[in-house]
């Protein structure tokens, strides 16, 4: 990777919250990708317990609030992604069942057995892809669902360049076939999977941060760890739009057994 082989993984947590908090989303999708993902999920009443883990500032889940009854309750290490969150919940007046925590993915606030529906764009790959299925499971109740977007490869040969790229990103990035037996192994039945089209990158995710980056840059003068996590997000957007056709992320909806 560029900026001597660093990972997103490498900057300070602070540098990449301030980023990260300008921007609706902090990672590929969009509403309607988040709303197709949410059809293949049955049985959501107002009773339904769901939590959405890793959940940011709450792009995706200010759009299942508009689309789901039930209680809603993210989850983010960044405080001040969760103040976002929760102002973004009460500017579309769903405060009463949609709430903000903070808190960690691998150490859940809830009872075994007591959601309905755990959601996650993007972020399961924080504690692992099959790690994360094994744990979260614990908390779903019979028949519940997980739905979690996942960096794939399309193809089973790359050429070097970008397998290296996410080796260092992310080694567990594997192919959909092994990813949905994966699932199915962490105790669920697979239900759909789809790959998110490149609007979910190029418009939902590298667009709007075109603008951001400039900004970013003006107000940290010559500070160079962010100038560094641009440098590195403008290397991501390049590497996308040159290989894009070997991989992207992928959503994976499971039903537990």
């Amino acid at each position: 990777m560029s900026n001597d082989n660093k990972t997103i993984h490498d900057f300070d947590f602070e540098v990449i919250c301030e980023y990260f908090s300008g921007v609706e989303r902090q990672g590929p999708g969009s509403p309607e990708v988040t709303i197709k993902a949410l059809n293949f999920i049955d049985g959501l009443n107002h009773e339904s317990r769901i939590a959405d883990l890793g959940c940011g500032t709450g792009g995706q889940t200010m759009v299942l609030a508009q689309h789901v009854p039930g209680t809603i309750t993210g989850i983010d290490l960044f405080p001040k992604f969760i103040d976002t969150f929760n102002r973004n919940a009460a500017k579309l007046n769903v405060q009463e069942r949609v709430n903000g925590v903070v808190g960690s993915m691998d150490n859940l606030p809830f009872e075994p057995e007591s959601l309905d529906l755990i959601w996650s764009e993007g972020s399961i790959y924080n504690i692992g892809y099959e790690n994360g299925l094994r744990y979260w499971r614990n908390y779903l109740k019979t028949g519940g669902y997980v739905a979690v977007s996942e960096a794939t490869w399309f193809t089973n040969e790359r050429p070097a360049e970008i397998e290296t790229f996410w080796h260092n990103a992310y080694p567990e990035i594997d192919t959909i076939s092994v990813k949905v037996a994966q699932m199915q192994k962490a105790g669920f039945v697979p239900v759909a999977t789809f790959i998110l089209p490149e609007n979910c990158w190029t418009d939902h995710f590298f667009a709007p941060q075109v603008e951001l980056q400039k900004a970013f840059l003006r107000e940290k003068g010559d500070n160079k760890a962010a100038a560094d996590l641009v440098a590195e997000m403008r290397h991501e957007a390049v590497m996308y739009d040159k290989y894009k056709s070997f991989y992207g992320y992928v959503f994976y909806i499971g039903k537990k057994i």
